[in-house]
């Protein structure tokens, strides 16, 4: 029971930072110095990526109606078609055109990260998976958070919605999640929204990209550590990832709402100042521990 109410902890602290640019990891290397969980290295290890998927999950819900390709034969469907001016593929007349094509846009910006993750994934774990790197990673990527929003100030956005982000803009946009995969600390979403920021994109857009694009990625990466580590489960290890997966669901939904209405009045500076102040609280609770 005691390592159920961990859980939940890890899932309240992943339900708010996967989604917030501050870093999931950065905090759960810190969750982690202050509630041990009694269990196996390795799944420990798996935990930390697969109860990502609650996270994932409230995005599936929250924005069904937008990545869902197929259109079903249930009137709301249809009337969702229709009132968002939706194309249809000619030959194919269930399938949306746009989302699609979003899909498509989604698998170009997904490729660096995976060529990295399975060719290089463990060793790159291995020795970039410290509290050094995340620290280091928490102060840069603030910075950068705060100089790219002082620049966009006075620029309006040139990409204002999905269907604008073209193959390229999402390759390199793939590209900065690379940072991410690669340098623990950099925060998956932190790295997308700064790349969208720099490319043109607007705060709205450059979120709700990064939500889809992290749809493929963790259902990917968790598959990937469940592989490693095997379906044998104990009765305790099913509920301790369970209840953090389902507590991570819940607590997405209000963050990823609570996200979306935020931005459209303000920018992302805040989120700056507090990965600067987290980092260095990381490297001072570490050095003088």
């Amino acid at each position: 029971m005691l390592e159920i109410i961990k859980s939940i902890f890890f899932g309240i602290v992943e339900g708010i930072t996967e989604w917030l640019p501050i870093s999931s990891t950065g905090h759960m290397i810190l969750l982690d110095e202050f509630i041990k969980m009694n269990v196996s290295a390795a799944f420990k290890e798996m935990y930390l990526v697969v109860i990502q998927l609650g996270a994932i999950m409230a995005v599936v819900l929250l924005f069904w109606w937008d990545i869902w390709p197929f259109c079903g034969v249930d009137n709301y469907d249809k009337h969702y078609v229709k009132n968002k001016k939706i194309k249809l593929l000619d030959n194919f007349p269930f399938i949306k055109q746009d989302i699609f094509i979003m899909w498509l846009k989604i698998a170009v910006a997904c490729i660096p990260a995976v060529i990295v993750e399975l060719l290089w994934g463990d060793k790159l774990e291995a020795t970039f998976y410290n509290y050094q790197t995340v620290s280091i990673m928490l102060i840069v990527v603030g910075i950068i958070f705060i100089l790219v929003e002082n620049r966009n100030k006075d620029h309006a956005a040139k990409i204002d919605s999905i269907a604008g982000i073209t193959y390229q803009t999402a390759f390199l946009i793939g590209m900065f999640q690379l940072i991410a995969a690669v340098f623990p600390g950099t925060s998956r979403s932190g790295a997308t929204i700064i790349g969208g920021l720099m490319l043109g994109m607007s705060r709205t857009i450059a979120a709700e990209f990064t939500f889809y694009l992290a749809i493929p990625v963790m259902f990917g990466a968790s598959l990937i550590k469940v592989i490693k580590f095997g379906l044998g489960f104990t009765g305790t290890e099913v509920a301790i990832l369970l209840s953090g997966m389902i507590v991570a669901f819940v607590v997405s939904i209000f963050v990823i709402k609570f996200l979306m209405g935020y931005i459209k009045k303000h920018d992302f500076k805040v989120f700056g100042w507090y990965r600067i102040i987290l980092g260095a609280l990381v490297i001072a609770y570490f050095v003088l521990r």
